[in-house]
């Protein structure tokens, strides 16, 4: 680690407001106890309000304020990463709203992070979702909203099949998206692949969490079948 890193998650561990003891702290940061003890020393060198001693321990006693962005090198590296994931995951919105966060950040980071691809060494090699995609937006929002969907599905037969279901959470595989829904005609749950609906909108009503139809209640029956297989 960087010492600028394990100085900021010094910090970080210090604003908790407990009291550490040396070792406990070298534990941490993976680091040696000297090291800890002249990490320290430069902290309250620079003003921050450390009390304690060497075989004793230390404490912040007063509250500080970091810059919300001040971000380690390593959570650099994982939003980065996690930009290129989402912007392969094939959800517009998503790809858009991912791109537009990386740029806000990169522009409020300090001088020597800026611009930087600080997932360089690391390769996304996920391959993007088959098939359009363009009811995603739709589906994420009906799922938070409970909002109930009239859809025009194509079944794998080649039929046209119009469903009323409650959304109920979607899961993304890697190439394809699904939508695990209470399906209103079958009384059951339906998992449907997105890019195989043809049609979606709400249809003006809403359904509350009822017992024996929740994402839950659809994950427990895969657990109970996979205990009887």
């Amino acid at each position: 680690m960087r010492r600028t890193d394990r100085l900021f998650e010094l910090l970080q561990l210090f604003r908790d407001g407990r009291f550490w003891r040396g070792r406990e702290l070298a534990e941490r940061l993976e680091t040696s106890l000297r090291t800890v003890y002249r990490d320290i020393g430069t902290l309250v060198a620079s003003g921050v309000p450390i009390e304690g001693e060497r075989g004793v321990g230390y404490i912040l006693r007063e509250p500080i304020f970091l810059p919300p962005l001040a971000l380690s090198t390593a959570e650099l590296e994982a939003l980065h990463l996690g930009v290129e994931l989402v912007s392969r995951m094939g959800d517009p919105a998503l790809s858009d709203a991912a791109a537009r966060l990386k740029t806000k950040i990169d522009a409020v980071a300090p001088t020597s992070q800026r611009g930087a691809d600080h997932a360089s060494a690391v390769s996304v090699l996920a391959p993007a979702p088959a098939g359009p995609q363009r009811f995603l937006p739709i589906l994420r929002d009906a799922i938070k909203a409970r909002a109930v969907l009239a859809m025009t599905y194509h079944r794998l037969d080649g039929v046209l099949s119009d469903r009323t279901v409650r959304p109920l959470h979607l899961e993304f595989w890697g190439q394809a998206w699904t939508l695990t829904a209470w399906c209103e005609a079958r009384s059951d749950f339906r998992v449907f692949r997105a890019d195989r609906i043809e049609a979606v909108s709400p249809s003006g009503g809403t359904f509350r969490s009822e017992v024996g139809k929740t994402y839950q209640d659809y994950l427990a029956r895969l657990r109970a079948r996979e205990g009887t297989s």
